[in-house]
């Protein structure tokens, strides 16, 4: 297979200096000219661009520098090197032309040893560049596929543990995709609230409706007579069953002990442990009140009472949408940020579309 030759784009006004140059580089590489700077610009941006330019610094009209200028601000020309021929060897000259983008500079008069030697350096240099972008490229590629690997199989674990902690209390799957899909809605629509914007950006927003499932993973320390039963729950049962904010939060604790915190850990352990706290104070485990409850908590309590209410449990039968909005309404201020009751009351609608989308079947 007979290998390609490299393209060289000859810039000069003077046919002497391009007849020695199209004479010493012709046999190996193929050799086009230009005689000004409107003509280089040209067959610069064809179809078969140059591998590489040689471009004479004086010259009429538009002299090196502006032609260099012009390739460099070009996406489809930057990347191709730029070799200035000058009769200058000032300091100065050659730092603004390096400063311009130019890989090298040869004086004239010119040494053909030079001229090829350096025209070679820079066109493999070239080649190793391509070479190495392309590489990067899939190595990039690789990576956002591993990445991708390890988001899902985050994400299955989470679910399946998640899964099996609601499972425990006849609470459904649905029950986890419903409230993480209200977290996410409520948290998108105050993203731009003057009190919420500060936290509310995408980076927290996707960790949020991630570490959503967790809100309930301490249930799986809550014993059966208690977890499943249908009556209301008084005394120590009461107490014990509030504990599993705690189960969750030590349990989320442990993981971090063990592999290291991370953001959706801290996020994760902050859902469980808060998502029962009520604006006012008389909430659990800690009593916090006002803006003292985290904001990841506060959304998910909302997500949790609504879907609560609307589902059926061993306790109680299903409730009708509207039903629901008016007890989450009539708590502002009491369990609930009366802000975020706002935004609930403007997104009601979308909520009962998240419910029907993700019902238990």
């Amino acid at each position: 297979m007979t290998k390609t030759k490299n393209k060289i784009l000859i810039v000069d006004d003077e046919s002497f200096y391009i007849d020695v140059l199209v004479n010493l580089l012709k046999d190996e590489y193929n050799v086009v000219v230009a005689k000004s700077g409107e003509q280089a610009l040209k067959r610069a941006k064809s179809s078969a661009p140059p591998d590489l330019i040689l471009l004479d610094i004086l010259m009429p009209g538009m002299d090196g520098h502006e032609i260099c200028c012009f390739l460099k601000q070009d996406p489809a020309t930057c990347d191709i090197p730029v070799i200035f021929l000058t009769v200058k060897s000032e300091v100065d000259d050659e730092i603004k032309g390096f400063e311009l983008g130019a890989s090298d500079y040869i004086i004239k008069p010119m040494s053909p040893p030079i001229v090829k030697a350096r025209v070679k350096t820079h066109l493999a240099l070239d080649r190793a560049r391509k070479e190495l972008k392309v590489q990067n490229r899939v190595l990039e590629q690789r990576i956002q596929e591993r990445t991708r690997e390890i988001q899902q199989t985050q994400d299955v674990a989470i679910y399946c543990l998640a899964s099996l902690a609601e499972t425990r209390d006849n609470e459904t799957g649905n029950h986890i995709r419903r409230t993480q899909h209200y977290v996410k809605l409520l948290a998108t629509y105050l993203n731009d609230h003057p009190r919420f914007r500060h936290q509310l950006n995408d980076e927290f927003i996707t960790l949020l409706f991630k570490s959503a499932p967790l809100h309930d993973i301490g249930k799986v320390g809550v014993p059966d007579r208690i977890l499943l039963n249908p009556g209301k729950l008084e005394g120590e049962d009461w107490e014990e069953m509030k504990r599993h904010a705690r189960y969750g939060r030590d349990a989320i604790l442990a993981a971090e002990k063990d592999l290291g915190s991370t953001s959706f850990l801290c996020l994760a352990r902050e859902v469980a442990y808060s998502h029962h706290e009520w604006w006012n104070g008389a909430g659990y485990p800690e009593g916090l009140q006002g803006d003292d409850i985290p904001l990841s908590g506060q959304l998910m309590a909302i997500a949790d009472v609504y879907d609560a209410l609307i589902s059926r449990r061993i306790y109680k039968e299903p409730m009708a949408h509207e039903k629901a909005v008016a007890i989450i309404i009539e708590a502002k201020g009491t369990q609930f940020d009366p802000e975020i009751i706002d935004a609930f009351v403007v997104l009601q609608d979308e909520f009962n579309h998240i419910a029907n989308q993700f019902a238990d079947r």
